[in-house]
């Protein structure tokens, strides 16, 4: 039985039989149409969703990957955190896609394993973040803080017409 249950962005708080339950859960889709997909391959470039569309400011990658919900999460705060939540974000990716993990020592057979974590297929020119509302130096700084947190290289790019 559920007394209550918030959400603040990334946190989810429980009330239940006298306790307190706070829950960080990462980015993950609500249903899919599969539980579980295969590895695929990341072939050729971005053609969509490879120019700044929101913001003034991007983060554009250079590299082909996955990138963890958990990282998009990390990155996600070094940019709050860095401009003091005085900028407009955009996270221009989303994990909708499932890795799964086998048990440590286990015998081959028994099927694919469960799943483990998800992950958002980036290929070269893909835009990971968009700022506004804050100077080219706030931005970059903080553009540059979010990088060191993902696996891939990654490049500060401006959009054409700033008004």
């Amino acid at each position: 039985m559920v007394f209550w249950e918030l959400r603040f962005g990334c946190l989810k708080v429980k009330f239940y039989r006298n306790r307190l339950f706070i829950f960080l859960f990462m980015l993950s889709p609500k249903r899919t149409k599969y539980r579980k997909y295969h590895r695929g391959r990341m072939r050729g470039s971005k053609t969509r969703g490879n120019e700044i569309c929101f913001g003034n400011f991007g983060l554009k990658a250079l590299e082909p990957t996955w990138i963890t919900s958990r990282q998009i999460e990390a990155a996600r705060r070094t940019i709050t955190r860095y401009t003091k939540r005085g900028a407009k974000l955009w996270i221009r990716i989303f994990p909708d896609k499932t890795v799964t993990a086998r048990a440590a020592e286990s015998r081959m057979g028994s099927g694919k394993g469960a799943v483990d974590y998800w992950v958002a297929v980036v290929k070269p020119g893909t835009i990971l973040f968009e700022i506004g509302s804050v100077p080219e130096e706030v931005a970059r700084a903080a553009l540059n803080l979010a990088a060191y947190k993902l696996p891939i290289k990654t490049k500060f790019i401006i959009k054409d017409n700033i008004n």
